[in-house]
């Protein structure tokens, strides 16, 4: 099939809309490889109005986020609710796709009719999420689902595109020393809203709590020091997830977040045209780079320009800034 075949893209997001697990599948296939189909697909489920919770589940590997994930999922269940699953896994470097497999992970939810879950690989992305993550979300909230968790790779320094894709934020820890260090490296401080300590059970889950109390405490105080006042306190929860502890609590923590966001429609607002700046960079960066490496373009001007690095006639510099200034011109890479 190609882009000039309407009817199809049409009949597939309707397939879509219905919550036909076969066509949502379809649907993010096309997202994920980023086809001409899928943006024309996207286009049609775009809703200019969120309704689905997307919550954000990012942590250091081994923190046990999948079993979190899964516990959630199963309370929320209890409740009504519908659950899109995205987890987003290490790229394989043989076939490109995740090597984790959380579907295998979470079989007690996978054949749960009200639960829809995806494992997708980063294919290079350094933020912690696949750059067509959100795009996959919007089509499983076009499906009618209430809530999405979306479960990142793991903590690192450049891994902070989960913020800006979610309306909440869970930072999972473990008693392990240096996660707290490596929370404040990530950034994921300021920008996290709850902060699970998992495997309470492990020895040091007391003291990584105070150390994130304080770290936290210091946060509120640069806050006031800046007038920020009125700002969601972060809240710290005790979880272990495989015996599916302290998960009501945290379910609660959820909740209280997006009354939180209801109740200042302004802060709320913020928050929507920052996502949707961000989403427009994003799409703008991802769009331009699939489309050079799809036509070849950018393999063949990596490989002239490696040349004239190699034999000192340019730095890489001034041959990055000319190829800007081409595209800017619709020269290409000419």
């Amino acid at each position: 099939m190609t882009s000039t075949d309407p009817k199809a893209i049409e009949a597939l997001a309707a397939g879509v809309r219905a919550g036909e697990r076969r066509a949502l599948s379809r649907a993010i296939s096309w997202i994920e490889d980023e086809t001409p189909e899928g943006r024309d697909l996207l286009d049609l489920l775009y809703s200019p109005s969120p309704r689905a919770h997307r919550i954000g589940i990012t942590g250091p590997p081994g923190s046990g986020k999948s079993t979190l994930t899964g516990e959630l999922t199963r309370l929320i269940r209890s409740s009504g609710g519908n659950v899109g699953i995205l987890a987003v896994d290490p790229t394989s470097p043989f076939t490109g796709g995740a090597i984790l497999g959380d579907r295998i992970r979470m079989q007690s939810s996978s054949q749960d009719p009200g639960v829809f879950i995806r494992s997708m690989a980063t294919r290079g992305s350094l933020g912690g999420l696949a750059s067509t993550t959100y795009g996959a979300s919007e089509a499983m909230e076009a499906a009618g689902f209430d809530w999405i968790l979306i479960e990142t790779v793991g903590v690192g320094q450049s891994e902070m595109d989960v913020v800006e894709a979610v309306d909440t934020t869970v930072v999972v820890l473990v008693p392990e020393s240096g996660d707290s260090v490596q929370v404040m490296k990530a950034g994921l401080l300021e920008a996290g809203d709850l902060f699970v300590i998992n495997k309470f059970d492990r020895e040091g889950g007391d003291r990584i709590e105070k150390e994130i109390r304080l770290m936290l405490e210091l946060a509120r105080e640069r806050r006031a020091g800046k007038g920020e006042g009125g700002a969601w306190e972060p809240q710290i929860f005790r979880t272990i997830a495989t015996r599916g502890e302290g998960i009501g609590d945290l379910i609660t923590g959820i909740e209280e977040h997006r009354s939180f966001q209801c109740r200042d429609p302004a802060a709320w607002g913020a928050r929507q045209e920052k996502r949707i700046t961000q989403r427009l960079r994003s799409l703008v960066r991802d769009r331009l780079l699939h489309s050079l490496r799809v036509s070849g373009a950018l393999d063949e001007w990596l490989e002239a320009s490696e040349r004239l690095v190699r034999d000192g006639q340019a730095s890489p510099y001034a041959l990055v800034e000319d190829l800007v200034s081409r595209m800017i011109a619709g020269k290409g890479t000419e």
